[in-house]
């Protein structure tokens, strides 16, 4: 049942796509925003922040999850599964990273570099007015391979390991995680506890998915990579997942990028070539084929589940 819930969310999303108005996110936001002037303080001391920021935390992503733990509990055949395959969609974006990432892959095909620039603003926050031919690709595909394991892997896995509210607690943490967890002066305390979070709720599933694109692309690069590379990387989920699609796609990605007017130097990952437009293309069929294979996994899991003696 699982399985047939999770086929059913992709189907959707890959149907419709993620809504193009009401998407609860944006009505997520703004309840974020009023949080947030409630219980941050800037005079308060490291330690409250923190505390503060956790408490945030448990009303925006712990209590709906417990809350839709709760409604779930009281019901049963179709609505259960009518409304698991409706909240695993919402928490899914693959649609939506597809459709951003041609959207610079399309004018950089076609040589039109400005316009591939601001395409890529659209899904990455580093300073994009500078990006060469080079630098445009690399972007995007790393953005593939990072949002395909939070936006995409990683409400799947927790899908399966405990249904629509554990995909819910994920996709809320992840949202809260991008609105507060940023080492500036702002948020270096406050937001200290939704980047935690989300690094330990993200553990898992970006190993898993790092695994996945290694077993859809060239699994001994792939490994390697990730064992050599992945701890050069400041990001503990986002290193593993962006060193092993590397590898599997034998392509180069890290090096210099932007972040509001300067330039940080990231730890280069991968091997061989520099990424190119066509890289893109790739990248994305580069996760449909992971998804696949862990839903297959997944399929013969649950078969065997069901046919043993134990159960």
């Amino acid at each position: 049942m699982i399985s047939l819930c999770v086929v059913l969310a992709l189907a959707l999303d890959a149907l419709l796509g993620e809504p193009r108005r009401w998407h609860p996110l944006v009505g997520f936001g703004h309840l974020v925003t009023r949080v947030e002037a409630v219980l941050r303080r800037d005079g308060h001391s490291p330690r409250r922040q923190i505390a503060a920021g956790f408490v945030g935390w448990l009303l925006l992503a712990a209590l709906p999850a417990l809350l839709l733990w709760w409604l779930l509990t009281g019901l049963g055949g179709s609505p259960l599964v009518a409304v698991e395959v409706l909240i695993l969609y919402l928490c899914i974006g693959n649609r939506s990273l597809a459709e951003h990432a041609r959207a610079v892959a399309r004018p950089l095909l076609a040589g039109d570099l400005p316009a591939a620039r601001r395409a890529v603003a659209m899904i990455v926050s580093r300073d994009t007015a500078a990006l060469d031919v080079s630098g445009a690709p690399r972007a995007t595909v790393e953005s593939v391979l990072e949002n395909g394991s939070d936006a995409v892997f990683a409400p799947l896995l927790w899908f399966a390991v405990g249904g629509a509210p554990a995909a819910l607690l994920h996709r809320l943490a992840n949202t809260l995680d991008a609105r507060w967890g940023y080492r500036s002066e702002k948020y270096l305390y406050f937001g200290r506890a939704a980047a935690r979070l989300d690094d330990l709720l993200n553990w898992i599933p970006a190993r898993l998915c790092a695994l996945a694109y290694g077993l859809a692309g060239r699994l001994p690069a792939a490994l390697g990579c990730w064992r050599t590379q992945a701890p050069q990387a400041a990001s503990p989920n986002a290193g593993p997942v962006m060193a092993a699609g590397a590898g599997a796609l034998r392509i180069r990605l890290g090096g210099p990028a932007r972040y509001r007017g300067r330039e940080e130097w990231r730890p280069e990952l991968g091997c061989g070539r520099d990424a190119e437009p066509a890289d893109i293309g790739r990248a994305l069929e580069l996760l449909w084929r992971a998804i696949a294979l862990w839903l297959a996994v997944l399929v013969c899991v649950e078969l065997s589940w069901r046919n043993s003696p134990w159960v």
